[in-house]
């Protein structure tokens, strides 16, 4: 993926800040906490990430705390009406349950827009 960052499991987006003239990241969908990052260089800002990824597993760590996890696997969507039932619909059709549907849509999206990629 393009201008993110993955490491240890958390994944971060960045970006270039003209202002400042040095990249710059953050990682994304945390509900607690706040873990950015720079670095004038991409080495620097892939230093500066994993550090402070390190550093915060390390005080959760000292701190007897559970590390914050970005994404738990669920998540509420809002779409139309029509649509809703449709997925009902075929999600029955295929005895599957509406979650799993969704799961397979998403999944099939991934897949589709992964190999358009190359």
């Amino acid at each position: 993926m393009d201008n993110i960052m993955e490491y240890k499991g958390y994944y971060a987006k960045i970006k270039y800040s003209s202002e400042d003239g040095c990249f710059c990241g953050r990682v994304e969908g945390l509900r607690n906490s706040l873990i950015s990052f720079e670095g004038e260089t991409v080495e620097e800002l892939k230093k500066d990430f994993e550090d402070a990824i390190d550093c915060y597993l390390e005080d959760c760590k000292a701190n007897n705390e559970e590390p914050e996890r970005q994404y738990k696997g669920s998540f509420n969507i809002r779409i139309e009406p029509e649509l809703h039932v449709e997925a009902v619909r075929f999600a029955n059709l295929f005895n599957m349950s509406l979650n799993q549907f969704v799961a397979k849509a998403i999944r099939d999206e991934i897949e589709t827009c992964e190999k358009s990629r190359n």
